[in-house]
């Protein structure tokens, strides 16, 4: 599921940079891998275990960022009696990480690949992450190959999944594959992108599910000042989702047949933080009738608009409260959907950036096979939600604290200026404390005042503090 996209251009040197620097600091961030770390890197770099399986026929190609180099998945789609057959291949980690090694251990302190609006801090080393584990065009790898027969309409007939050597043809971009699909002259395999990703799309609206395809938020620096502007996805970025979207229910569908696995997990939104999310549309003029779904709503936005793109931003936050779910030997548990998939759902496309997605791997490829899973892997089971939340809270604190810090920078020559906002959230203890979303730009700060607060009321707020340096801004009633 989505988090909140947010990147930093301007110079090295720059205020901003600095203070997100010594963020990574403060927030104790691993950036560099221990000696032992890089030593078994360089030697299982040369030497994977590699299947027997050949699929390097199959012409695959990656869709990522132009920059990307951590390529986790390739795809190849094709035309079959009735429908479409979705090829899917995603890198296998576990053939290059041993069990118990020093490698297998930063792993798990580390569990996610951490998003800093500057930089990122990786799972694993380059040199597996962008170099030996990943899906480079050009280059034959070792990849957990999931084949899935689709019906006319979308829906899953059929699920295969091995290890397989494969070796990716191209590595494009959203933008480029957007342009070739709109203009006709995309090769069939990226074309049909657009059909399998569009029926999807239905199935997910039929069933009440939600994609969230967040707008990435971009902070320019420019005559020492900044900038904020928003990428809106494309068409082809919800597509590419959706074959990822497939294959994780897939592979939940596949646990919960044999009795083993790892779900993630979300209960409904609760209604208070629904509450607090109309009230954020109501500060940013977003029309939400009472009698409107919020699926619904989500699917009316146009992410091109400033406002709707901060609103789908906000949106992220009805996924804090997921989890991950263990359960083994049948025993399945109580609580087995995801809210916004509105279906079994569980992480296993991004094993270079995810711990848990090694896991369910191995879980997929046993039950496939018949076989029970790896002693190692049922042994690390249990632990497996406990490593990832504390991950999952990690990477939380480092998207709260990089938006404060962007937030502040934004508005740090603005002090003393009056704005038009909305109260969306009063402190149960403090009715004077509250936060308070502004319309333009769509900054969210605290709040404080002499009186009890309106809440969800709009008011006049004057900036009083802003700045990288206090990472926070603050505001008054005008």
């Amino acid at each position: 599921m989505p988090r909140r996209p947010l990147r930093v251009t301007g110079a090295p040197g720059s205020t901003l940079r600095a203070a997100l620097a010594a963020l990574r600091a403060e927030l104790g961030v691993p950036e560099d891998f221990p000696p032992e770390v890089l030593a078994e890197t360089e030697r299982v770099a040369r030497d994977p275990a590699l299947p027997l399986y050949d699929a390097t026929d199959i012409p695959f190609f990656t869709v990522d960022p132009p920059a990307s180099t951590d390529l986790d998945q390739a795809l190849h789609l094709s035309r079959r009696d009735g429908g479409h057959r979705v090829r899917y291949a995603i890198a296998d980690v576990a053939a290059f990480v041993e069990p118990g090694g020093a490698l297998d251990a930063e792993a798990h302190r580390r569990a996610l690949t951490l998003y800093f609006p500057d930089e990122r801090v990786p799972l694993h080393p380059a040199l597996l992450s962008e170099g030996a584990a990943s899906l480079l065009p050009g280059q034959t790898r070792p990849a957990v190959l999931w084949t899935i027969d689709l019906d006319a309409e979308g829906r899953t007939e059929s699920v295969d999944v091995r290890r397989a050597l494969v070796r990716s043809r191209a590595k494009l971009d959203y933008a480029g594959v957007q342009r070739e699909i709109d203009s006709g002259t995309a090769e069939e395999p990226v074309a049909l992108l657009a059909a399998v990703g569009e029926a999807r799309e239905r199935l997910e609206a039929e069933r009440g599910g939600i994609s969230l395809n967040v707008p990435e938020q971009e902070i320019v620096e420019r005559d020492h000042t900044y900038e904020p502007a928003y990428r809106a996805p494309l068409p082809v970025d919800g597509w590419n989702a959706q074959i990822s979207l497939l294959t994780s229910m897939a592979a939940a569908a596949l646990m919960l047949a044999h009795g083993t696995g790892i779900l993630r997990t979300l209960p409904a939104a609760p209604d208070g933080a629904v509450a607090r999310l109309r009230r954020t549309a109501t500060a940013l003029d977003i029309d939400w009738p009472h009698h409107v779904s919020y699926a619904a709503l989500i699917r009316s936005l146009d992410p091109h608009r400033p406002e709707h793109a901060a609103f789908l931003q906000e949106c992220t936050t009805l996924l804090r409260g997921a989890g991950y779910t263990v359960f083994r030997d049948g025993a399945v548990p109580a609580i087995t959907s995801h809210a916004a998939v509105a279906a079994p759902y569980t992480h296993c496309t991004a094993p270079l950036r995810r711990l848990a997605d090694r896991y369910a791997a191995e879980i997929c490829l046993a039950a496939a096979a018949g076989q029970p899973p790896p002693a190692w892997v049922l042994a690390a089971l249990d632990a497996l939600p406990r490593e990832m939340a504390d991950g999952s809270r990690r990477a939380a604190a480092v998207e709260r604290e990089c938006l404060d810090l962007v937030e502040a920078a934004l508005l740090e020559d603005r002090v003393g200026d009056v704005f038009d906002g909305c109260v969306v959230e009063v402190d149960e203890h403090q009715p004077t404390e509250g936060t308070v979303q502004l319309v333009t730009p769509a900054v969210i700060g605290r709040i404080h005042a002499r009186d009890p607060l309106p809440l969800g009321a709009r008011l006049r707020v004057r900036l009083t503090e802003a700045g990288p340096g206090t990472a926070k801004v603050l505001f008054t009633p005008a």
